[in-house]
């Protein structure tokens, strides 16, 4: 179970979440800071990620395109780089959960 974080959250988020997630990755480390949102999908469907973003648009072309890639959705707003991680860290059971579930295209977490 990889992540791919969209370029909305830190490539410093990589060494926590290492331990859960194996092998994931943050566009800027991926080489796709300046990608647009469909590139970054293809990028992901491409090397089995699954796209962690606060960014809509992903979830829109996850409902018009289907799955993969599986969309982690943060809803959480204006907050600091601390509260997502810890977020992410918290939630980590249910990430890997929904990752491993055939039919779901979307987690949102708030």
């Amino acid at each position: 179970m990889k992540l791919l974080l969209d370029q909305n959250l830190s490539f410093r988020f990589l060494d926590q979440l290492s331990a859960r997630f194996p092998g994931s990755t943050q566009t800027r480390t991926a080489g796709l800071d300046r990608a647009s949102d469909l590139q970054v999908w293809e990028y992901a469907k491409q090397n089995d990620l699954t796209v962690v973003t606060k960014d809509m648009d992903f979830y829109e072309i996850a409902l018009a395109r289907g799955i993969p890639p599986k969309i982690v959705w943060l809803r959480c707003g204006n907050v600091s780089n601390r509260y997502l991680l810890a977020l992410l860290l918290k939630e980590a059971d249910t990430i890997a959960a929904f990752i491993e579930e055939p039919e779901s295209i979307c987690l949102e977490l708030p």
